[in-house]
């Protein structure tokens, strides 16, 4: 299994970050991705990633820290992007719901992101917050001229939890969608019946620990190692034995993040 998305570098791990890594490990997840959020997270994710052979990164400025965002942003980015361990551009995006940058100053970061993406011939992993109508245009407009390498990678929707008219737009245009904690809540029937129709090959398994613990460890701090009730849940909703559940998101987060096999440990 593998977790492609969670934030280890966070510093509700500082205590025992290492432990969290053993756990996930013991648990069965064989790999797993690291998103920066600005350039101190990125960097930090980076560092993660170079003493852990299963640890990968990703570099990018959230939506909510692009305020400021400018040429000098992208060229940290850039210089980051060129690390080996550095698997996608993210986590970038919109977000409508805390409003603490202009969506002018977003939409200026995310096309920037996207393009230096495009042009390194990274996927891109999504965030999308109350965003999800400008948010999926600018998507859709990016992924028509996409180089050959990302035409059938162009990166994940995040925790997905838009509508499932935005859930076939974005298959539509190649991209992934990331399924995290609420999948196994009680009330997330409409989000099941979404996931229940993404194909399997573009299906990939999430924490974002963290944030939203699955059940029934709902109230607790999330960690990578809880990455097995994602995939029992979602193999239910397919009527799959999990073992099927878990290769097929294996080989998909392979394939959209090119990651190589597990490293003996």
């Amino acid at each position: 299994m593998i977790d492609t998305h969670c934030h280890l570098n966070f510093d509700s791990y500082d205590a025992d970050r290492d432990q969290v890594i053993e756990r996930a490990f013991a648990a069965g997840v064989t790999r797993i991705v690291n998103p920066g959020v600005d350039a101190e997270s990125s960097r930090a994710a980076l560092d993660l990633a170079a003493r852990h052979d299963n640890i990968f990164a990703a570099v990018g400025v959230h939506p909510n820290d692009t305020a400021s965002f400018g040429d000098g942003d992208l060229a940290w980015i850039e210089a980051l992007a060129r690390e080996p361990k550095v698997v996608a551009i993210g986590e970038i995006g919109l977000d409508y719901h805390w409003h603490d940058s202009p969506k002018e100053a977003q939409f200026r970061a995310f096309e920037a992101q996207l393009a230096l993406a495009a042009q390194l011939e990274l996927p891109v992993i999504i965030h999308n917050r109350e965003a999800s109508d400008d948010l999926i245009a600018i998507l859709e407009t990016w992924a028509r001229d996409l180089p050959p390498a990302l035409r059938d990678r162009p990166g994940v929707l995040h925790s997905f939890s838009a509508p499932s008219s935005v859930a076939d737009r974005a298959l539509a245009a190649g991209f992934y969608l990331g399924f995290t904690g609420p999948i196994t809540f009680k009330n997330a029937d409409d989000l099941r019946r979404i996931a229940a129709n993404v194909p399997l090959d573009r299906i990939l398994t999430e924490t974002d620990a963290p944030f939203l613990t699955p059940t029934p460890h709902r109230g607790e701090r999330n960690e990578p190692a809880y990455i097995p009730l994602i995939v029992a849940r979602l193999a239910s909703l397919k009527s799959l034995p999990v073992e099927q559940m878990a290769a097929a998101t294996v080989a998909n987060a392979e394939r959209l993040f090119r990651l190589p096999p597990e490293s003996k440990r």
